[in-house]
């Protein structure tokens, strides 16, 4: 049996990819969408355990002392983390997973899992991106601009990611992330076993 694929997607805060991701694990119920654990407090409508694990700082750090965590991270003022024990036996049992993390949490999963496949979510231009930051009208604009700001700096990284999907329309991006999913299932590694001893 082969092994999951892992497969991390970042994007800027406002670039869409809980609704794409939504979308995405709508048409391939098979993936595992692996839930961080978050310091930071639920928004209107997150559910614990199905958006994130929302626990203190305290229990964060707890977990980090005893090496739980594939990889963690401090983003605008939260910290963020996944497990590694769960992700090492949904990959054995064949399944493939996804991550939503930032940044600095995929860069330590490429160290740790230089296989894992990593896509990047942007929107169509940053004019848009500020738009949608504006349109949700869940932050301050003193925390709009510190976004915005962080997605200036967030830029300059996305060379280290495979793959760039643009999410001008929801539907195109969650076409591209399946196409990408479809082709990764698809490489020799995975694949050369079916023709061996012909």
């Amino acid at each position: 049996m082969n092994k999951g694929t892992l497969v991390v997607i970042s994007g800027f805060s406002g670039a869409g990819k809980g609704t794409v991701l939504s979308q995405v694990l709508a048409r391939r119920p098979d993936l595992y969408f692996s839930v961080s654990f978050t310091t930071r407090p639920p928004r209107e409508g997150e559910k614990d355990g199905v958006n994130y694990h929302f626990v203190t700082r305290q229990a964060f750090q707890e977990r980090i002392e005893r090496g739980e965590f594939l990889e963690y991270a401090e983003y605008v003022g939260n910290f963020y983390g996944t497990s590694m024990a769960v992700i090492r036996e949904k990959l054995d049992q064949g399944i493939d997973v996804i991550l939503e993390i930032e940044i600095q949490g995929a860069a330590k999963v490429r160290e740790k899992m230089p296989e894992a496949v990593s896509l990047f979510l942007v929107p169509p231009s940053f004019e848009e991106l500020s738009r949608r930051l504006h349109g949700r009208g869940t932050d301050s604009e003193e925390k709009i601009q510190q976004r915005l700001e962080t997605a200036r700096r967030e830029a300059k990284e996305i060379v280290n990611y495979d793959y760039i999907v643009v999410n001008d329309t929801v539907d195109r991006a969650v076409g591209e992330i399946l196409a990408i999913l479809i082709a990764e299932g698809c490489r020799k590694e995975r694949r050369l076993h079916l023709v061996e001893g012909v």
